[in-house]
């Protein structure tokens, strides 16, 4: 368990939803669940701490504005908060270069005095309600920022600097389903390696789009348009108790355009008239758009072939059958395939996502399809939830640092 201090910069919008939301968000990997956590902001020339709180479990949800910046998200336990004090005070352990040393990347403070004297004067500071500092009303002018760290040389502080892996060629995917070189069958090999967001212990991937051939739209009699399936190419099961819906299900549609697109007009053109489409079959599907009994029909198959799906394999039937038994700690033996089938059915229709795993996507095609999927509605009232991840493959140029974190590419 490490000591960590999150920097949420000058944005108050991004501090208030932290404290608002209960969720934290890295722009770097490294922390980990159980890690203590102080959230901070800068107003003037103060470094302002008013939150305190423990990685409890990873989660896809990214609050904020500028989503797009965090790679790694985190729940929140034992959560306190503390009248805003200025934290500058971690210079007289730190040193000059302080900040470096403790709010860049959010990494782990070693010494053990800072760790202690950050602990103290938190306490002395301790309140019952958070302190939002002012989130709600207009901003004076930002004064300017005294920071140091862009101009700080490496040498002064070694921790500061990036270690490299090595050089990497970026090369093309053949298409979406080649064994060898397509983008689904690598990416659902690496799953779990490439998306810290859901962890193999709280999910379960079925990614034999087969099974749910028959319960998607065609089966309701509804019209076949031609390269516009309806049904995804993997489902996602994720748990997290901390969630107003421990159980969510998450859509997932791989789309490559490999080889075969390379221009422009092409990608366009495959993305206007057949990613989007799709992944709008998939929302209208579960959306009070749909009538309610055609909608209903749906969620029953589809839960019944998730079911279905588990019960094949000992080892997930015993996980899911956990995760109810600790979502409802009373429930029996005998009750729990049907709380199963409830929680679910619950999970279409109050927390489900469409999910893009593409090879290019730009941030106002993100956001396009962002605004189109949460135009519809589940039955909670809640807009479906989209979620875009750009994954890329890449070719070994040298490895330099074995023990590094970080690695260059070129395209």
């Amino acid at each position: 368990m490490a000591v960590r201090i999150l920097h949420c910069g000058k944005s108050l919008e991004n501090y208030a939803t932290c404290m608002r939301e209960r969720v934290f968000g890295f722009t770097h990997r490294g922390p980990e669940i159980g890690d203590d956590v102080y959230l901070v902001m800068k107003r003037g020339k103060d470094t302002l701490c008013g939150m305190r709180a423990r990685l409890a479990d990873v989660t896809d949800s990214k609050p904020w504005p500028d989503a797009d910046k965090y790679v790694i998200c985190f729940t929140l336990n034992d959560v306190e908060y503390s009248s805003p004090f200025d934290i500058r005070f971690l210079s007289q352990v730190g040193g000059e270069y302080w900040a470096l040393k403790y709010l860049q990347q959010a990494k782990p403070i070693k010494e053990t005095e800072a760790v202690g004297r950050l602990a103290r004067i938190f306490d002395q500071h301790r309140i019952i309600e958070p302190d939002y500092l002012g989130a709600d009303k207009p901003l004076l002018p930002d004064e300017p920022d005294d920071d140091q760290e862009s101009s700080v040389p490496v040498q002064a502080v070694p921790d500061a600097g990036l270690s490299v892996l090595g050089t990497f060629q970026t090369v093309r995917f053949k298409n979406e389903t080649d064994a060898s070189q397509g983008l689904e069958p690598l990416v659902n090999r690496h799953f779990y390696s490439l998306f810290p967001a859901y962890r193999e212990g709280h999910s379960i991937l079925i990614a034999e789009n087969r099974l749910f051939r028959s319960a998607g739209v065609e089966a309701r009699g509804d019209a076949f348009v031609k390269g516009i399936r309806s049904i995804p190419d993997a489902i996602l099961v994720v748990y997290n108790r901390q969630q107003k819906h421990p159980l969510a299900v998450n859509l997932i549609e791989y789309e490559c355009f490999g080889e075969s697109k390379i221009s422009s007009q092409e990608k366009s053109n495959h993305l206007n008239c057949h990613v989007i489409p799709q992944l709008m079959r998939f929302a209208s599907a579960f959306s009070i758009v749909t009538d309610k009994r055609l909608r209903d029909q749906t969620i029953k198959d589809w839960v019944d072939r998730i079911v279905s799906h588990v019960y094949e394999r000992p080892d997930l039937a015993l996980k899911l059958s956990a995760w109810i038994k600790e979502i409802e700690p009373a429930v029996s033996d005998q009750l729990v395939g049907l709380r199963i089938h409830n929680h679910l059915t619950n999970a279409f229709q109050s927390a489900m996502r469409v999910v893009l795993v593409v090879d290019e996507l730009s941030g106002d095609q993100k956001d396009t399809i962002g605004n189109v999927i949460s135009a519809f509605k589940l039955e909670s009232g809640e807009s479906i939830q989209f979620l875009a991840y750009i994954v890329r493959l890449h070719q070994k140029i040298q490895i330099t640092d074995e023990n590094a974190e970080y690695a260059l590419s070129v395209q």
